[in-house]
């Protein structure tokens, strides 16, 4: 009799709650009132929110598989617990009402299709609350009026969802859609499941609770059961979630079935997201598995999946030529699609892969550059600094933000400060138009932090500083003073690094002071009589060309500890090679001092023989010195044959262009 009198009340409510309205009701005016009233609160420090909506999970670090034999959902006991046992039931008879098909009422799915259609209608994720709420009657309902909050939310700036989320944490229909979430997480439907996960994760809710803790592991039960969309949406989820045991079970499971499943996959769409979510950590035959399902399909590839690309590829650590020379192709025909920051996490992935493609970076600099009215003062500094890391010289970009930075230097703090002398100083960029404007800019905003700067921080704004050639005086004084001080002397990690860079500033305050003047005489020293292997090929050239070894220096050492490669002399007119020995016994100021320098190529700006910071420092003290020098690429020179490298070692040494001081 119990059991029927409470079927019958069952049936009375949800017959009520059909007869309902279901027009939410809007909270948008309340909203825009409370929206940037008051300080920001996080829902999450609220004690009393986090017992009532979702307790830590006791057993987090017990067996899992003990928790997925167990039959029943597992809840905390005590005042805390999030639901009853007698809940559970009405909501399974509710959920029977409302699942079967063959009993269903004709209004009843009416009522149910005004629900959808409402529910499209929402414009904030308190509406899709306020809608669950008033009408939602079933599992379905429910999860979909979280998964409709959730793309709302995402919609919103960083600073709305900031509110917002403050606003649906507080939302009294957020804890009953929880609670519901958890009663019947196991009766949920594939895509319910995997949908719920993804908008409660991404909504914020804390990755160590009993609601997602509970819908991973309903995830690991039902895997097999998964279609290749739900398989899409649960690696994307999982991408974004910190590992714990059953997170790593259940990317472990879910790698078995990409095994498994991948030669039917055909969306490229589905294989990024996998990609993602498998990661770094994905065996290499499975990273070449994916690779090759990419690759069948890459002629259907579209400008979004190419930018995305880049991203799925770095989170693997796999650097597939082909698949990034297909993107990079897609991407420069459609570059002024590309929204701004996704320009810049194709360069963050392109260091990650350790991808240099000159054609794909110059499109990219060229579509910035054309724009530049577009974009603030912020987003061309985050530009620079991800061409920097790659080495790419974006010479017109660096001259337009050298300009904005003169015309408001309010813009450069600390950091960004430091940032922008690095980007100048590694890639060797002078501007052309308000040098001496440009480097008294940098330098008053040096002297305005020097109160709050660090010793490390001070020392690498003057390093860059001085490889520039810009010696900054004050700064300089005050840093002398530190180190006399011993301020400098850091942990053994740093210690060598700051003590390199130390010795280059000094050298920089003597060699590029306007004070000094060319020595007539340089102590110059052999450092050994064997050259590397790399220099082999240089040292045959030279002796077939001038005819043996005696004519020319090989490991040259030099005051202020700088090295050359190898040292030519010449007669004042440069028509003649002189022997070694004859002009150091007759010193003779009017002879020419040829160095060459072979550097890898890292040590050039990227597609271009310009010289990066350090070796263009050095290339400008040589100078001072008295040395005319001469820069190869070793990689180049080392492809070359024979002939070619004796023919071209003859254009360099008898070419006045090519031998003259910078």
């Amino acid at each position: 009799m119990n059991n029927k009198i409470s079927y019958l009340l069952n049936t009375v409510r949800c017959v009520h709650r059909y007869s309902s309205v279901l027009t939410p009701k809007s909270s948008s005016t309340t909203r825009k009132h409370i929206l940037w009233i008051g300080r920001y609160r996080d829902p999450l420090g609220n004690v009393n929110f986090r017992k009532l909506l979702l307790n830590i999970l006791p057993s987090l670090h017990g067996s899992s598989l003990r928790f997925l034999s167990q039959k029943t959902d597992v809840f905390s006991t005590g005042a805390e617990a999030l639901v009853s046992e007698k809940a559970s039931q009405s909501s399974l008879e509710v959920e029977k009402l409302d699942g079967s098909e063959s009993f269903k009422p004709k209004h009843v799915e009416d009522r149910s299709d005004l629900f959808f259609t409402s529910l499209r209608k929402c414009t904030c994720p308190c509406d899709a609350l306020d809608l669950a709420a008033e009408a939602a009657v079933s599992i379905k309902h429910y999860t979909n009026c979280l998964t409709m909050a959730w793309r709302l939310f995402k919609n919103l700036s960083e600073e709305q969802q900031r509110y917002e989320k403050q606003l649906i944490f507080e939302h009294p229909a957020f804890v009953k859609l929880c609670q519901q979430l958890l009663r019947d997480a196991r009766r949920m439907t594939r895509g319910d499941l995997v949908f719920s996960l993804h908008a409660v994760v991404h909504l914020g809710v804390p990755q160590n609770t009993l609601l997602v803790q509970t819908l991973v592991r309903v995830c690991q039960e039902k895997l097999n059961q998964l279609d290749n969309r739900c398989i899409s949406v649960l690696a994307t989820t999982l991408a974004g979630m910190d590992k714990d045991k059953n997170v790593s079970a259940l990317q472990a499971g879910l790698q078995l079935l990409v095994e498994q499943r991948i030669s039917s996959i055909r969306d490229i769409f589905i294989l990024q997201n996998l990609m993602k979510c498998l990661g770094k950590d994905a065996p290499v035959f499975l990273k070449k598995k994916l690779e090759m399902a990419v690759l069948r399909e890459i002629g259907g590839l579209t400008f979004p999946n190419a930018l995305r690309m880049f991203l799925a590829l770095a989170a693997m650590n796999y650097c597939s030529l082909p698949i990034l020379n297909a993107c990079s192709k897609k991407i420069q025909e459609n570059v002024h699609d590309a929204p701004f920051r996704q320009l810049i996490l194709v360069l963050e992935a392109c260091h990650t892969l350790q991808y240099r493609n000159v054609n794909l970076f110059s499109a990219l600099a060229g579509y910035v550059n054309s724009t530049a009215y577009l974009w603030d003062k912020r987003q061309i500094f985050l530009f620079l600094s991800a061409c920097e890391t790659l080495g790419f010289q974006p010479t017109e970009l660096l001259e337009i933000f050298a300009e904005k930075v003169t015309e408001d230097p309010e813009f450069l703090n600390l950091k960004n400060l430091l940032i922008v002398l690095r980007v100048y100083s590694r890639l060797n960029y002078v501007p052309r138009v308000q040098k001496h404007l440009f480097f008294e800019t940098l330098h008053s905003c040096l002297n305005k932090c020097l109160p709050q700067i660090s010793s490390t921080e001070l020392l690498k704004a003057v390093y860059s500083l001085g490889i520039l050639g810009y010696l900054p005086h004050h700064a300089l004084d005050v840093l002398l003073q530190k180190d006399s001080k011993d301020e400098l002397i850091l942990s053994d990690d740093l210690k060598e690094q700051n003590a390199v860079m130390l010795r280059c500033v000094k050298t920089c305050m003597e060699l590029d002071s306007p004070s000094f003047t060319k020595p007539a005489f340089v102590l110059t020293e052999n450092s050994s009589s064997l050259v590397s292997l790399n220099l082999r090929k240089a040292q045959e050239a030279l002796t077939e060309l001038l005819g043996g070894e005696n004519m020319f220096r090989q490991n040259v050492r030099l005051p202020y500890k700088y090295h050359i490669d190898f040292e030519i002399r010449m007669d004042s007119d440069r028509k003649k090679v002189l022997p070694i020995v004859a002009t150091d016994d007759h010193p003779d100021s009017r002879v020419q001092r040829l160095a060459f320098l072979f550097a890898p190529m890292s040590a050039f700006c990227l597609g271009t023989t310009h010289p990066q910071g350090k070796l263009a420092m050095k290339k400008r003290h040589l100078n001072k010195l008295g040395y005319h020098v001469i820069l190869i690429q070793s990689k180049k020179f080392q492809e070359m044959t024979k002939e070619d490298a004796v023919e071209f070692l003859k254009g360099k040494i008898y070419s006045e262009d090519a031998t003259s001081p910078a």
